[in-house]
Order: C-alpha cells, then sequence, then structure tokens
C-alpha cells in the first residue's frame, strides 16, 4: 500500500532535478515548439516570482497593508504619583518605669481605649513618703540658717568701718608726728631747743608708725570676719539649695510612681500585671493611637519633585477599602539604600477601622496634563528600543511616535507625548514599518 507513493515521491524529485540542474539538456531532447513553451513558461513564473519578492521587500502590496487603526484625541487626566506604603499608627509608644517597685494596680486588658492621664501602672511607694518629709524638713531647717548667718553681717561691717576709722586716725598721728619731729630738728639745729625735745619727737613718730601697723591688722581682723560672714551666708544659701534638690528628688520618685497614658488611644499590650516587680526600664504597656492614621510611602527620586505639601491622595488597602488623606511630610533625606524619599499622608480615622501595618496602593494628585487612553497592544518597540506607537498619516504612511506611560488601568493605558489628535495603529503595527503605506480600516475607540 505504501510502494506507490513512494514511487511518486521519486519521480517528482526525478523531475525536479532534470528540468533544475538538467535542463538545457531536457529541452535539446524536446521538439522546438515545446521547448519554447517550457521557456515561456519559466520566464514567466520568474516574472512572477520577481514581483512577489519586490512587494514583500517593499512590506506592502499595490494598494498598501492592511491594519486596524483608532482615531484617538488627548484627553485631561491627574498625572498621579502612585506609591506602595502601608499604614502606620499616627503615634506609638511603650511606656516604661522610671523606677523600682511593685504593681500594686489592677491590669488594663489590650484592646481597651484610654484617655490621656489614665493611670496604666502603678508602684508601691513603699518609704518614698517620709524620705520626702526628711528632705522637707532638712529644707526648713537650711532655710532658718540664711537670716541667722545674714544677721551677724552688719555688726561685721560695723568692725570694719571702726577698724578703718582706727587706721585713718593711727595715719593722722603719724603725720602729725613727723611734722613735730622736724620742727624739733630744725630748732635744734639753731640752738632753740634741747635734744631731749628732738628725741620726744622721734619716739612719738615711731609711736604713730606702732598705731598704723596696729590698726591695720585690727582692719585685717574685721575684713576677715566679714568675710567670714559672707562665706556663711552662702554655705546657708547652698544648703537650701541642697535641700529643696533634695525635696524635688523625693517629689519626682512619687511622681514616677504612676505611669499614666501620655495620650489617648489604644491599649496594644496589656498593662504590667499586678504584683509584678518593675525595674527602671521594665514595660508596662504600649498605647498606640489610629486617629489619625498615617500612610507611609516611599517615591522614587524621579517623582519626588512632583510631589506637595497638601497634595490629595487616595489609597486602595489590601482589603479592597479606598481611604483619602493629605500629604502632611515629605522627607528632605534620601534613604541611603533605596534612594527613595518617604511622604507621610494624614488619614482621618474616627472609627478605628484602618489598622497599623496594612499594605496599601497609593496614588497621589500632581499637577494634571492631556493623555490618550489606548490598549496596551498598541505600544511597540522600534528599532532602537524606544518605547512608542505607530501612526497613519493623511497620505497613509506609518509614522513611530514616542510616548511615555502616564498610568496603567483595567480599561487601557494612558499615554502622553502624541498629538492632540492621531489616528493610532492597534492592529497589525507589528508587520509595517515607518514610511510603509497602509490601508487603513478605523474602529471606535473601546472596541
Amino acid at each position: 500500500m505504501r510502494l506507490f507513493p513512494i514511487l511518486a515521491a521519486l519521480l517528482v524529485i526525478a523531475a525536479i532535478y532534470a528540468f533544475v540542474f538538467e535542463r538545457d539538456r531536457v529541452l535539446a531532447l524536446l521538439p522546438e515548439p515545446a521547448a519554447e513553451e517550457v521557456e515561456q513558461a519559466t520566464e514567466a513564473a520568474e516574472g512572477a516570482e520577481a514581483t512577489a519578492d519586490a512587494e514583500v521587500e517593499d512590506g506592502e502590496p499595490a494598494d498598501g497593508v492592511s491594519v486596524v487603526a483608532v482615531h484617538s484625541k488627548a484627553r485631561p487626566i491627574d498625572r498621579a504619583v502612585v506609591v506602595r506604603g502601608q499604614t502606620e499608627a499616627d503615634r506609638q509608644v511603650e511606656l516604661r518605669a522610671e523606677t523600682s517597685g511593685q504593681v500594686v494596680s489592677e491590669p488594663l486588658r489590650k484592646g481597651n481605649f484610654v484617655e490621656e492621664g489614665d493611670v496604666l501602672c502603678e508602684l508601691d511607694p513603699g518609704t518614698r513618703e517620709s524620705v520626702l518629709a526628711e528632705a522637707e524638713a532638712r529644707l526648713a531647717e537650711a532655710k532658718a540658717r540664711v537670716p541667722e548667718a545674714q544677721a551677724k553681717q552688719p555688726e561685721a561691717e560695723a568692725r570694719v568701718e571702726e577698724a578703718e576709722a582706727r587706721v585713718t586716725e593711727a595715719e593722722s598721728r603719724l603725720a602729725e608726728a613727723e611734722i613735730n619731729a622736724n620742727a624739733a630738728s630744725r630748732l635744734s639745729e639753731d640752738g632753740y631747743a634741747p635734744q631731749t625735745r628732738v628725741a620726744a619727737t622721734e619716739a612719738a613718730v615711731r609711736g604713730a608708725e606702732a598705731g598704723i601697723v596696729s590698726a591695720r591688722a585690727g582692719l585685717r581682723a574685721a575684713e576677715s570676719g566679714l568675710d567670714t560672714v559672707a562665706a556663711n551666708i552662702e554655705a546657708a544659701k547652698a544648703g537650701v539649695q541642697s535641700a529643696e534638690a533634695a525635696v524635688a528628688s523625693a517629689k519626682r520618685e512619687i511622681r514616677q510612681l504612676q505611669i499614666i497614658a501620655p495620650f489617648s488611644g489604644l491599649l496594644e499590650s496589656d498593662s504590667a500585671e499586678r504584683g509584678s516587680l518593675l525595674q527602671p526600664g521594665s514595660l508596662c504597656a504600649t498605647v498606640i493611637r489610629l486617629d489619625p492614621m498615617m500612610l507611609v510611602g516611599f517615591v522614587p527620586e524621579t517623582a519626588v519633585s512632583r510631589v506637595e505639601m497638601g497634595a490629595k491622595a487616595t489609597a486602595e488597602l489590601a482589603s479592597g477599602e479606598t481611604v483619602e488623606g493629605e500629604v502632611v511630610f515629605i522627607s528632605r533625606a534620601a534613604d541611603e539604600t533605596t534612594r527613595t524619599f518617604r511622604v507621610d499622608i494624614r488619614v482621618p480615622n474616627p472609627e478605628l477601622t484602618l489598622r497599623d501595618g496594612q499594605t496599601a496602593e497609593i496614588e497621589i494628585a500632581a499637577e494634571g496634563t492631556t493623555a490618550h487612553l489606548l490598549p496596551t497592544s498598541a505600544m511597540t518597540l522600534n528599532d532602537k528600543g524606544t518605547l512608542g506607537v505607530r501612526t497613519v498619516g493623511e497620505d497613509r504612511n506609518v509614522a513611530f511616535v514616542p510616548v511615555s506611560l502616564l498610568r496603567d488601568t483595567p480599561n487601557g493605558a494612558w499615554l502622553g507625548g502624541l498629538p492632540e489628535e492621531a489616528a493610532v495603529i492597534v492592529i497589525g503595527q507589528e508587520y509595517v514599518t515607518e514610511g510603509v503605506k497602509v490601508a487603513p480600516t478605523f474602529r471606535e475607540v473601546g472596541q
């Protein structure tokens, strides 16, 4: 059953070989009219093949390559900056003990709402009240010493004044004695005064000098006494300050016995169990504030200049919920690893439906622009790897227009870079090149 197809294939191969490789010999064996007919048929076939090859090389038939295109018009859109981020509590704090003590308050369970100022953990005061009383007593004693020290100051100042007066008096006596001594010496030289008078005046000078020395020593003693009184006053005042510091420390210790909520929020963890011993740094509770909620995203450096303070933003959470807010913070320093900038968006959360750490896709409104909504399949690459679309000109020639992808949606892609109106090829763009003539069939956008 298979012998006939094999024989037929062999005959066809032999005929092709004879016609292609032994063409001249075959024509020589045939009669002249038959040889001319074969030659004409061969030339006709070669001509048809050349025409077909030319059409293939040109990329178009005589009336143009058939493609499908759409008439597209630019429309205004909000050119949003899209980033991925997550929700983050507006405030979160871990309340830890600043002093040691045993917890004497009943614990609060996580999930409870607490108001600002609520006591979360209270510690046993122990002997802290008596320490405070002792410090206050020492303060009162130190304050009493200050007037006592100050009362001695006028007396010491009076002694100094008296000593200064004695020095002045002694200096006057010395001056008088020196005058008398000079007068007696001159009179003695002229023979009008005896030597005994001269000796008496000189003795008076020596006595006046001794009086000055004694008066100055008294002045130094009085000044030393005044300095001592001043030092006692300063010591008394320092004692008051030390006692006040001890009182403040004792009061601070008592205030630290109560660990209170710094703001209204939810307990993220149970507060410390009653009877447990807390040391400085031990955790009492964790409080978070979820209203308002913060959306945290990281914008690439190529788009951060388009984000402005107060810009509106929307976010779709992984749960499908959509929320709105506004930009309240734009970082001025890039992350060293990702080279992105942190952006915070405040979102109202009065019902506390949003949770800390939820994934979100954030769209931040930026300056508006116009773009064309086209099927993503219309985009292609040219020989240089540039993203763009192929359009049909008025002369039905193909042109390549580079585009930028602004936003991808389920209905298509918003593309920028095209003129206000364009005839964009959506089917067949991969089979034509720039300058090729086409025969477009237009359809409505979205069909």
